[in-house]
């Protein structure tokens, strides 16, 4: 049986979601390791290191209002922190795009997120679905 999330995984975790939605970059990017892989929900395959997540968010919400609430988390076998994710995005004009459920998988190097991927759904849907 995998271990549990330690408390410092969910509390960076929650914080990161939580920056995220209120489009604190600069906070956000504080629970990013330098060298940071994070899955481009957009455009597919992942964008690396701060600079590249921060210009991928930069060109994200320049595009869509993403809105992401964790529901569940739990460690899967390979030890990444899973979760369970309630996608809600609009348009910049307000209308619905997507609203649904989503997995993100993490890893950690030093206490920071090392990686993010974005896990295919039960339709098979993955990294490039996550966003229309």
């Amino acid at each position: 049986m995998p271990e549990p999330v330690t408390p410092a995984e969910r509390g960076l975790l929650e914080q990161a979601y939580a920056a995220f939605n209120a489009r604190d970059l600069d906070r956000l990017l504080a629970a990013l390791d330098p060298a940071v892989a994070w899955a481009n929900g957009m455009e597919g395959g992942h964008v690396h290191g701060r600079a590249g997540a921060r210009a991928y968010w930069t060109r994200q919400w320049a595009q869509v209002d993403p809105h992401v609430e964790p529901l569940a988390m739990a460690r899967d076998t390979e030890g990444r922190v899973v979760i369970d994710v309630h996608q809600v995005v609009h348009e910049l004009t307000g209308k619905l795009l997507l609203d649904r459920t989503v997995r993100h998988a993490y890893t950690f190097r030093g206490g920071l997120i090392a990686r993010m991927d974005i896990l295919p759904d039960a339709e098979g849907s993955g990294p490039a679905g996550a966003f229309p």
